[in-house]
């Protein structure tokens, strides 16, 4: 192809319409990656606090006259908190794919055919399906933090009860406990990522009008 037809083709497409893709180009592509790292990262995390902490075994001591006695102990990470963090990650990988869509729909705003363009009507349903995506996602991890935080506090009081009878036993929080509120934080993390990206992009079309 001739360079010279080439750029004159580019300057086809509306100087506004550039603008515009380029500002999907770049969001895409911020949000993509960072989702994917943080979606990666607190996958590991909350898997391996379903899988390898959801029960531990404890030996209860510190009790007088009273022999030591193993018990399993519940994950606050196991259970219906979890359940809902995980339908938060699981919206955070259709927010994946939906942070890729916009960068081929960066491709598609730059098309020398104005017909093959997509209209501004669907670019703007578009963003704003990503935004109830992510915010449902959001709303669904943070239920699932408050009922992990939940657990932990009604742990806590416990801890004051039993030492308060001159024992301990299997009621310490311990890491493994916290170790959930790692993925909470990352899949919130991931979700405003998004939701800033598409109001970014909702800014970058407004301003176009």
């Amino acid at each position: 192809m001739n360079p010279m037809s080439s750029q004159l083709d580019s300057y086809s497409v509306p100087p506004a319409v550039r603008r515009v893709a380029l500002a999907f180009r770049r969001a895409g592509l911020l949000s993509f990656w960072s989702q994917v790292v943080l979606g990666a990262v607190s996958t590991v995390v909350l898997v391996f606090s379903s899988l390898f902490l959801a029960n531990r075994s404890t030996v209860s001591t510190n009790l007088p006259n009273v022999p030591n006695v193993v018990t399993t102990q519940s994950n606050p990470g196991a259970g219906f908190g979890l359940v809902l963090i995980g339908l938060g990650l699981l919206a955070l990988y259709v927010s994946i794919y939906w942070a890729y869509t916009y960068i081929r729909l960066a491709k598609k705003l730059r098309d020398n055919d104005s017909g093959k363009r997509p209209k501004r009507t669907d670019v703007f349903r578009q963003l704003r399906m990503g935004l109830t995506l992510n915010m449902v996602g959001m709303l669904l991890t943070l239920l699932g933090g408050f009922a992990i935080v939940g657990t932990l506090v009604g742990k806590a009081f416990q801890v004051t009860a039993v030492s308060a009878l001159g024992g301990i036993g299997d009621r310490l929080i311990t890491a493994s406990d916290i170790f959930p509120v790692q993925g909470v934080f990352l899949v919130l993390l991931a979700h405003f990522v998004a939701i800033v990206s598409s109001l970014w992009l909702l800014r970058a079309m407004s301003r176009q009008a």
